[in-house]
């Protein structure tokens, strides 16, 4: 019998250890999960039941306070940063397995657009995007499901594009299987590089995508004046699954709109560009 992928040596939620014994344990289980990926499916619903456990661990009030303290201590951000990189891994790794499962057969598509409005809404609220509109996701994985939903929904243009090859072959096949007659395309093409990003009307960047705040001030001089940019997030408890609000430079974006979502594992930040003053001459 195959040893599982996924150490279950560590205890997971509340332990004798307290909130860093906790948090390592996560880590040492995300890092042997990732590093267990074979292409197959076998492993997937141990990384399922691991990620839900830490979804319902970064979206619990209760736990605020105790990573308040330990944040403020000197020591952490190594581990934060850690468990950030390998629970990012594990999310792309999700998506393959879901991917992989609804390509072999294994489940259907009955339940995927169950919430095909809330991602829209949500995200962009009264700036949503339209028929007319071109949506462009970075980081967009293999179960491109936001580009489905919006392309789906309104009917707009949609691109996605990931650096990890594997998640652009499988998101294809998704898409093939899907989103049949949905403008819905998958590159693999840098976004300074995207002939689509003069285009773009709205851009969602995922919550994983460690640089994402460097490539928002990349595409500033790309894009149209009237782009509306949704930045996925997580701050506090939820920074141990997602990369954290920046600054910007106030000189190219302003933030429109913060969408605080206590029960859902990321928020999300509307920026818009900064329209110059107008001085009297």
């Amino acid at each position: 019998m195959a040893e599982p992928a996924i150490d279950t040596s560590a205890p997971l939620g509340g332990t004798a250890q307290g909130l860093p014994g906790t948090l390592r344990g996560y880590l040492r289980r995300f890092a042997s999960a990732a590093n267990g990926y074979d292409g197959s499916t076998r492993h997937a619903g141990e990384l399922e039941e691991l990620l839900a456990d830490y979804s319902r661990f970064v979206t619990d009030p209760g736990n605020e306070a105790s990573f308040a303290q330990l944040a403020a201590a000197p020591g952490t951000a190594e581990l934060v940063d850690g468990l950030r990189t390998q629970s990012a891994r594990c999310v792309a790794v999700i998506e393959k397995y879901r991917a992989l499962r609804l390509l072999e057969g294994e489940s259907g598509a009955e339940g995927y657009f169950a919430n095909i409005e809330s991602c829209i809404v949500e995200e962009f609220g009264a700036v949503a995007p339209t028929k007319d509109s071109k949506l462009l996701l970075v980081g967009s994985g293999s179960f491109p499901m936001t580009l489905l939903n919006v392309a789906a929904r309104t009917g707009a243009s949609t691109l996605g594009i990931d650096i990890d090859a594997e998640s652009i072959a499988l998101g294809r096949r998704v898409v093939a299987l899907l989103g049949e007659g949905l403008d819905i395309g998958l590159e693999g093409t840098a976004i300074h590089e995207l002939d689509f990003i003069s285009a773009a009307t709205h851009i969602v960047f995922s919550s994983t995508v460690p640089v994402k705040y460097e490539l928002l001030h990349q595409v500033h001089g790309l894009t149209r004046e009237d782009v509306v940019v949704a930045m996925r997030f997580g701050d506090g408890l939820k920074s141990l699954f997602n990369y954290p609000m920046q600054e910007v430079d106030p000189a190219r974006w302003r933030l429109a709109d913060t969408i605080r979502r206590p029960d859902q594992v990321f928020d999300i930040a509307l920026y818009m560009k900064q329209r110059p003053t107008r001085k009297d001459v």
